[in-house]
């Protein structure tokens, strides 16, 4: 049985020490990444809606790739969400350009009331690529 790996990508934000979690953990050929939010560097979260959702995104990129993954890897997909309604279209405007071909992975979106100080979160789970 393979032991589970935990991936960081380069230049690990203050989110995981503070909070004491890793990015992603590698487990056989599937990659199960935490939460990721819309924070700069020191933790904090970008204070517009539309740069924090492309913030996270960009998160995102920044773990798969220390797995050798990419969004074309991702199988399954939750974004968590403060206010929705309010939200939905800007969200959809960086989910769209990201994943804009099929095939889509599969996508489920919650309405939550806290997301510990910031408004969108998006956890995957990927599928490895093999190497030769």
């Amino acid at each position: 049985m393979t032991k589970p790996l935990p991936v960081f990508p380069d230049g690990r934000h203050a989110l995981y020490e503070a909070h004491g979690y890793s990015a992603a953990i590698q487990s056989g050929d599937l990659l199960f990444v935490s939460g990721q939010v819309g924070t700069r560097p020191d933790g904090t979260p970008e204070p517009v809606f539309a740069d924090q959702v492309q913030r996270a995104f960009d998160n995102l990129k920044e773990t798969l790739a220390a797995a050798g993954c990419t969004f074309d890897d991702i199988v399954d997909v939750t974004s968590f969400h403060i206010d929705p309604e309010n939200q939905m279209e800007d969200m959809m405007a960086v989910k769209n350009r990201i994943f804009g071909n099929p095939p889509f992975p599969n996508w489920t979106a919650v309405g939550v009331t806290w997301l510990s100080g910031f408004d969108f979160e998006i956890k995957v789970i990927a599928r490895i690529p093999e190497t030769d």
